[in-house]
């Protein structure tokens, strides 16, 4: 699954070279910061939308929506999914109360 992740960070990184004209991906990089936060927010809240109406194909749908464009901000600010899947490797057999003890230490 993390190769499909990385495949999309890369195809992700050289649309930043892309014409917005060409590219949707290359067009929120032109708009920036703040369209592709509108973007995630926007998705997540038709995430949260499908999930509470109870549409298991709408909200993988939109949960793929969500993740995408997630994947977008996380390249905008030159960061890859690699540095989440490690921050989720780091958190894996932990509970969330521990996870968040260690976080508050910091």
């Amino acid at each position: 699954m993390d190769n499909l992740l990385q495949r999309l960070a890369e195809i992700l990184e050289q649309r930043k070279g892309a014409e917005p004209e060409t590219s949707y991906v290359a067009s929120l990089y032109a708009k920036g910061l703040d369209t592709i936060l509108k973007k995630v927010g926007e998705e997540a809240t038709e995430t949260v939308i499908a999930a509470k109406n109870g549409d298991a194909e709408q909200l993988i749908y939109e949960t793929a929506d969500l993740w995408f464009h997630t994947l977008v901000l996380l390249a905008h600010q030159n960061l890859g999914p690699e540095l989440v899947l490690k921050e989720l490797e780091r958190r894996f057999g932990l509970s969330g109360i521990e996870e968040k003890a260690q976080r508050n230490k910091s």
